[in-house]
Order: C-alpha cells, then structure tokens, then sequence
C-alpha cells in the first residue's frame, strides 16, 4: 500500500484543504476536510499503482514534496471525488490548486490513463481525449481539440518537449514525438518517432523508433 512519507493520510487531507483555503479563501466547501479524507485512500491506491510503474520513483512511497508526483495526486484525487461525488466546486478548486503549483492544465473530467509519467509538468496542456496506458508527457505540451474533435492517443506515446497533437489524430501504440514536433489532423503507424519534416515541405515524417524510451522510464 502507498505509503505517504511525510504526513499520515489524515494529515495530509488536512494539508490540501488549508491549500485550498489559502488559495480560495471564499468560505465555500466548508465540508472540503471530510470530503478530502474520505476518498483519500481511493486517489492514493490509483496514485500507487501509476508511482510504482516509475523506475526512478521507490515503491510504495509518495512524497507530497516532489513536485511531478504531487501533480499526478492532486488530478486523481481531484478525479475520485468528481466520480464518487460529482463535487464540481470542490474537484475545481484542486483543479486550479494543480495549476497554480504545477503549472498544468488537467481538469478533473478527463479520463486520464492508470499509469503515466509526467517529466515536467510547467506548460501541459490536455484536452478531453482518449489517452492509452504508459503515457509520457514532458513541459510545454499540449494534447487538444480541432473544430470539437480530440485526437485518441495508444498505449506507450511519449510527447517531448514542445509537442503538440490536436485534433483528429490517431496515434498508433509506441508513438514517440521528436522535440517541437506538432501532429495536427494526422495519424501515425506506431512503433515510430515522429520528426517535422524538412526543406521547407511542412509536415511530419515517421521513422522507426531505434529506442525503447519507455524501458527507461517504467518497470513494465
């Protein structure tokens, strides 16, 4: 069972809610202490399952002081009590609580993957898409909708810095996007990396990948 390090579960519902007290200091939620505490064990058991896929990360172990895993608790928590409850005002506050912190921009409705790593969390952008297991997401990177229409990620895509998909994309299994690239309205085979295309042609050009970048990241 993940095991907060610094704080016992209780203590660490305590901690989030005078975050957002601090932050939304409007009197509403006054009910937020026992909301938080009741769905706690629910977010860390789903933040456990995504912490102990993280090579880099100990098992079991979650550090509310670490900036990346406190970005992925907060969105599933934020995510557990929107389900269990339908809170809106609530699962917003810890929505903006994330943004302010982190830097991201994860709104609680979206059906985020049960493992997934974020590299840094400063720019990220993510729309209500269909993203696969084993996502990776570096900064400045945005996952968005064209005209209504959001793309559908497969298991395994990592986004580099300054990437984008937008749209009607679909990205095949083991997708990885080159550094500043963007796929717009474009799908691709998967088990490639996708690099813009040269010479002024626009465009993207897929090439198998040579690296097993997710090897490097998850225990899988």
């Amino acid at each position: 069972m993940l095991k907060p390090l610094h704080l016992s579960r209780t203590e660490l519902a305590t901690y989030v809610a005078r975050q957002l007290t601090i932050f939304y200091p409007d009197g509403l939620d006054t009910d937020a202490p026992t909301v938080l505490a009741a769905h706690m064990d629910a977010a860390l058991a789903r933040l456990g399952r995504c912490i102990n896929e993280v090579r880099w990360w100990a098992l079991n172990e979650f550090d509310h002081l670490h900036s990346t895993q406190y970005t992925l608790f907060l969105y599933y928590l934020a995510n557990t009590i929107w389900k269990a409850t339908g809170n809106r005002t609530l699962c917003t506050k810890l929505f903006g609580l994330n943004k302010a912190l982190n830097g991201i921009d994860l709104f609680y409705e979206i059906e985020m993957p049960e493992v997934m790593f974020i590299g840094h969390s400063v720019g990220i952008v993510f729309a209500k898409a269909t993203y696969g297991n084993y996502l990776v997401v570096y900064q400045n990177s945005t996952v968005g909708k064209n005209h209504g229409v959001a793309p559908v990620l497969g298991e395994g895509v990592v986004m580099y810095p300054n990437t984008a998909i937008i749209g009607r994309c679909q990205v095949g299994d083991g997708t990885v996007l080159a550094q500043g690239v963007s796929l717009i309205n474009a799908d691709t085979p998967g088990h490639c990396t996708v690099f813009g295309a040269t010479g002024g042609r626009g465009g993207v050009l897929c090439k198998p990948t040579r690296h097993d970048a997710l090897a490097d990241i998850f225990r899988r």
